[in-house]
């Protein structure tokens, strides 16, 4: 893994870039949840309700709130009395609070995806909920023994489901490795392609593509390659083709994230978010203009999908994994660029191999 893929030509050319202009956000991201779906729903609806009751029995709260809130205006459709309002609307501008005055950052340290909070409660009720009534069933009715037995069986199922929703909306701590020469997977999931482009509009010249398959085991939290700055944000609707084939990427409903990293580098790089047969609902928190930090998170995929990354092809990159490679989003390096080489040839290769 330590060499440049023997499929990847080196490209001699030493290339420099010009800082992008920053492009106004996608009309069609109204929220950080494009796709819509049911829970999103059930979470406005019971927004109402605690706005209602927050309003009628927590005046003092809501002040207090109020007090603190800083932005110049409402980005939702409805009234924000706490951060729990803009949930769904961090993408917009507008009101925000400090973290010092924001009672719910703790959300943000959860060993779970905050994204995925409300699924994982509603989901978890379902499942383990369904299994404790079947387990009641059960034990109080005088049913015969093939019956008693498929009753286990569903009960067993049920708590499988549920574990798994538990498994799937974890979010484990990463450690970022440091250096600006080094591309750090922007998910959880397999290798699963690489492709040369001769030129990619946005990079503007050669480039490689790599594209990374998320099973529904995988954390299917996305995080920045690198530190950079948000150029643009483009929403595709399309189909929810199965990750594994190689035309979802094209078809399927996508969230393309483009950004470029700071002075001195500059380098352009494309994230795409690409739903999946069973993943049919992505979030992505960002807007243009918005500066990260490598490793950062800035959204998810729900269930099996697909991640894809796009990057300049210089002289001296060096991919440093293969079709097949495990990945994690944030600590597993996919390339480094001739500088890191210079300095340290094996350290790249070393913290893979911890990881």
């Amino acid at each position: 893994m330590s060499s440049t893929s023997p499929n990847i030509k080196q490209n001699t050319d030493q290339k420099s870039y010009v800082e992008l202009p920053v492009e106004p956000m996608d009309p069609q991201l109204k929220t950080i949840q494009p796709g819509g779906g049911i829970i999103i729903n059930l979470e406005m609806l019971w927004g109402n309700w605690r706005r209602f009751w927050l309003k009628t029995f927590r005046r003092g709260y809501v002040n207090q709130m109020e007090n603190t809130r800083k932005g110049d205006f409402n980005p939702c459709p409805h009234d924000v009395l706490d951060p729990r309002d803009l949930k769904y609307y961090e993408n917009q501008g507008g009101y925000y609070w400090d973290k010092n005055d924001d009672p719910f950052t703790y959300r943000s340290q959860l060993p779970f995806a905050r994204e995925g909070l409300a699924e994982l409660i509603v989901l978890s009720i379902l499942f383990f909920g369904g299994a404790l009534l079947g387990i009641g069933f059960i034990l109080t009715s005088q049913l015969p023994g093939f019956l008693t037995a498929i009753g286990w069986l569903l009960v067993l199922t049920l708590c499988l489901f549920g574990l798994e929703i538990v498994w799937f909306f974890r979010n484990p701590k990463r450690v970022v490795p440091e250096g600006d020469e080094l591309i750090v997977s922007p998910a959880d999931g397999t290798f699963d392609t690489i492709e040369e482009i001769e030129h990619h509009d946005f990079i503007g010249g050669p480039a490689i593509e790599i594209g990374i398959f998320l099973s529904i085991f995988n954390v299917h939290i996305n995080r920045m390659p690198v530190t950079g700055k948000i150029i643009k944000l483009a929403y595709k609707p399309g189909k929810c083709l199965n990750a594994l084939r190689a035309e979802s990427a094209r078809e399927n409903e996508r969230l393309e994230i483009y950004l470029q990293m700071p002075h001195p580098v500059l380098r352009p790089m494309l994230v795409q978010q690409i739903t999946g047969a069973i993943a049919r609902r992505i979030v992505c928190r960002l807007k243009p203009g918005d500066k990260l930090r490598k490793g950062d998170q800035f959204g998810m995929i729900k269930l099996g999908s697909r991640t894809v990354i796009v990057f300049p092809k210089e002289e001296g990159l060096e991919i440093l994994t293969k079709p097949g490679d495990k990945l994690k989003a944030g600590s597993t390096i996919l390339a480094r660029y001739a500088s890191s080489h210079d300095k340290n040839p094996s350290v790249a290769e070393e913290i893979n191999e911890e990881a």
